[in-house]
């Protein structure tokens, strides 16, 4: 059997692509068993894996070998630097979505006044990933996150005693329980995903995340179209909103968007990869 770390990550790497999955996961996973990071991983190469940690990780691996995510094997994802809950009761959170904190972040300081207490809400909260890290990163904002999933909520709420993010969760549909007041900030990463798409799904995505929090109706555009409907008696002045999107949803969602604040500057953002990824309407009359 492997006695080393480096013989069981070498094994365990190759054992994943024959299998069709990523053998980069090999090492995320034995990281999490040996309570490692990558560095540390490095140095440790050589080093004796014991019978037990080999057992465990080889559990994973052929876990993961099956298709589902290893995020929900070792029941966690890093976002923004912060380790986040997840379980198949919420998606994973994407690397593109930490971008929508990063444009959150950039748009805050012109359009704001210095010190303002914004009152900000996460619509579709789901593990929490964005408002809690809006929190973290703007600690003077008042939070607000909202789920229709009351196991998502829940989550959410774990991840933010865990991360010390003080913040309000709602549960209902989209902006249902948030009417009562007027907001500075709305984001969303809604479920965008159209019922015509599910084939060009992977299996670890189809067969194992949430489909409440993956697929829309109208071509993934339903919920957008309800929420727009919404928004016009909601926002203060100046404010802006910030949808992510599936990357061939851009003009229509600027032209909701457009329709509705005819005077507000709506623009189409790409990602990293140089995909339509969100949408930001900003309102300043």
């Amino acid at each position: 059997m492997y006695k080393t770390i480096y013989e069981a990550l070498n094994r365990a790497s190759s054992f994943l692509e024959e299998n069709n999955r990523e053998k980069e996961v090999a090492r995320y996973l034995l990281q999490y068993v040996l309570k490692k990071n990558y560095s540390q991983l490095m140095f440790a190469m050589y080093e004796e894996l014991s019978a037990e940690n080999l057992q465990i990780f080889w559990s994973y691996v052929e876990e993961h070998a099956t298709g589902r995510p290893f995020q929900y094997i070792i029941g966690q994802e890093t976002f923004y630097g912060r380790d986040f809950f997840v379980d198949e009761s919420v998606l994973i959170p994407r690397p593109e979505t930490e971008e929508l904190i990063e444009e959150v972040k950039k748009r805050v300081k012109p359009l704001f006044e210095a010190n303002k207490i914004l009152q900000i809400a996460d619509i579709g909260t789901g593990s929490g990933a964005i408002a809690v890290t809006i929190k973290k990163e703007i600690p003077i904002a008042k939070v607000t996150a909202t789920d229709i999933s009351q196991q998502a909520l829940e989550m959410a709420m774990k991840n933010a005693q865990l991360l010390d993010a003080e913040i309000q969760f709602k549960l209902g549909d989209l902006l249902v329980p948030l009417a009562d007041q007027k907001w500075d900030i709305i984001l969303s990463n809604p479920p965008y995903i159209g019922q015509q798409e599910a084939d060009s799904l992977s299996d670890t995505v189809i067969d194992y995340e949430p489909h409440l929090a993956l697929f829309a109706e109208e071509e993934g555009l339903q919920l957008y179209r309800k929420m727009v409907e919404q928004l016009p008696s909601m926002m203060n002045i100046p404010s802006f909103i910030g949808f992510e999107i599936g990357f061939e949803q851009g003009p229509a969602v600027q032209s909701m968007l457009q329709t509705a604040f005819p005077a507000a500057l709506v623009e189409i953002v790409k990602d990293i990869n140089k995909k339509n990824r969100f949408v930001f309407c900003t309102i300043t009359e």
